[in-house]
């Protein structure tokens, strides 16, 4: 029975965010205090309007107690435009000294009107009990 990765999404102002985490065991190392994890991001663009990404936002929790925020230009090096009904797809990851958490955030966007928003970037968890892993 294969076991299905969980994804967590929201959308707002016309963004969709999907976010999909998984636990890389094979990169961890839980006797040194340090577990990685992927997460694949999904942006899609539910309006009827371009928008280009201009920077993000995440609040990362590690169970130790130990919180994190992370501010920066686009995403990987970079801002792209995604039009209505276009997707952006990107990944990332992240290293905790728990085996748990959870991430969250926003990203901020401009429309060629010049006006500016954000999109909500939902909650996800990080967990290397429950979560699929994968080995690299």
């Amino acid at each position: 029975m294969a076991t299905s990765v969980p994804f967590f999404y929201r959308i707002s102002n016309g963004i969709r965010v999907t976010v999909r985490p998984t636990y890389l065991r094979a990169q961890s190392d839980p006797a040194a205090q340090h577990f990685v994890f992927a997460y694949y991001v999904r942006l899609e663009n539910v309006s009827q309007s371009p928008a280009q990404l201009r920077s993000r936002r995440w609040l990362i929790h590690d169970e130790i107690g130990e919180d994190t925020e992370v501010v920066g230009d686009g995403v990987v090096g970079d801002q792209p435009v995604i039009g209505p009904g276009n997707v952006h797809e990107y990944q990332s990851f992240c290293v905790l000294k728990s085996g748990e958490g959870y991430m969250e955030g926003e990203y901020f966007f401009a429309r060629p009107d010049g006006s500016s928003f954000s999109a909500a970037i939902p909650r996800f968890t990080l967990s290397a009990s429950e979560s699929p892993s994968l080995p690299s």
